[in-house]
């Protein structure tokens, strides 16, 4: 199938300025906790920073965030609801807030999240997993949409598109600014599978345009769509909910799972990588969302033929997936995911977040966790609000 209108410069309002899919091109090697980030200059020449002129973009923005606020623009924590929210974002100011399943439905119904917004210094990143069909957060609020396979079933593009744009108005005006979604995995597994329906289908031409629409329709109406979960989560062996899982190997997906990306990265989304155990690319017994070869595969596009993206990466949820948890604590998961060059790690809880940044601190202390390649995941996540033009 042919894909339409998935190439283009996306321009949204989010929060208080433009989203803009501009800046930096990605060459940072996401192995090297200090690799130097990347700049573009006045002429549009791709360069390498170094330590002196990274600060050129965004440097009062820098300027005006401590050491640990800096680390907390790195965090995105789901909440049980507005005082939970408020609570955490006045003590420690989180980046982002994560509305989950278990998330007091009046903080949303009640039109709450100014409340949250009017304690933050910078503005929120407020999200949501909203894919249609069984992920639903909003159905009760919104209506309901129907799963992906049934969109790529039984709609158009355009018709994907205008569903789409008009869910996204819906979140907008709920105060959500990005929606974990669409799902561009490739799947042909049952629908009750931990993918399945949630696949728009298990040929990538046609994920890709539908997710491309989809994407489309979520930035129109003001969001920042994140695509998941890289490198492919729909052939794994198995649900990351329950413990670790393995896709085919890298070569093999090269014709599949990675098809979607090569098409989306450079279309003003944001992407989620799983935690996915990839033979030929990932180390024994490491997932890729905390993998320094898996987050440079993404990153660089070199070794998938794709466009280098220097949009934000998410890693999916570090605190309640076996395979993540089985291996390391939330604060060992979010530190070993930000060095090996995620942007923001998202998990379910606010508890954990003092210790999570007493120990980020730590590695930035000794160096573990360069402080410049810090600083160029705060832009990306200032770039991705609004905050940053450049």
């Amino acid at each position: 199938m042919k894909i339409t209108r998935i190439r283009r410069t996306a321009v949204l309002v989010f929060g208080l300025g433009l989203v803009a899919a501009c800046g930096t091109t990605g060459t940072e090697s996401a192995s090297s906790p200090s690799a130097p980030a990347p700049t573009t200059t006045p002429a549009g020449v791709d360069t390498v920073s170094t330590s002196a002129s990274l600060p050129a973009c965004g440097a009062d923005f820098l300027a005006s965030l401590t050491g640990r606020q800096k680390l907390a623009q790195l965090l995105n924590v789901g909440v049980t609801g507005t005082a939970d929210a408020v609570e955490v974002v006045r003590a420690e100011q989180i980046g982002g807030i994560f509305i989950g399943s278990w998330t007091d439905e009046s903080m949303l119904a009640g039109k709450q999240v100014p409340q949250v917004e009017a304690v933050a210094k910078v503005p929120l990143m407020v999200s949501i997993d909203e894919e249609g069909g069984r992920v639903s957060r909003v159905a009760d609020l919104l209506g309901e949409d129907p799963p992906p396979r049934t969109v790529a079933a039984t709609m158009t593009p355009e018709q994907t598109y205008e569903m789409a744009l008009e869910r996204g108005r819906g979140l907008r005006g709920l105060g959500i600014t990005v929606d974990y979604a669409p799902v561009v995995d490739v799947s042909s597994q049952p629908a009750n599978s931990v993918i399945g329906d949630r696949s728009f289908s298990d040929d990538p031409e046609v994920v890709t345009e539908y997710a491309g629409e989809y994407a489309r329709g979520l930035r129109d109406a003001g969001l920042l769509p994140v695509i998941k979960h890289f490198p492919g989560h729909g052939a794994a062996s198995g649900d990351s909910h329950t413990g670790a899982v393995t896709t085919p190997p890298l070569d093999e997906l090269q014709t599949r799972d990675l098809v979607p990306y090569r098409s989306l990265v450079d279309t003003g989304v944001g992407a989620m990588v799983g935690h996915l155990e990839v033979p030929g690319l990932t180390a024994p017994g490491v997932p890729a969302s905390i993998s320094p070869a898996a987050m440079n595969l993404l990153r660089t596009g070199t070794g998938y033929g794709a466009p280098a993206f220097d949009g934000p990466i998410f890693t999916d949820d570090l605190s309640g997936m076996r395979a993540i948890t089985d291996k390391l604590d939330t604060p060992r998961a979010v530190a070993a995911a930000l060095t090996a060059g995620a942007d923001v790690a998202l998990w379910l809880t606010t508890d954990e977040v003092p210790e999570v940044l007493d120990h980020l601190e730590g590695l930035v202390a000794s160096g573990a966790l360069g402080q410049q390649q810090v600083d160029a995941s705060v832009l990306r996540v200032a770039r991705a609000k609004g905050l940053v033009a450049c």
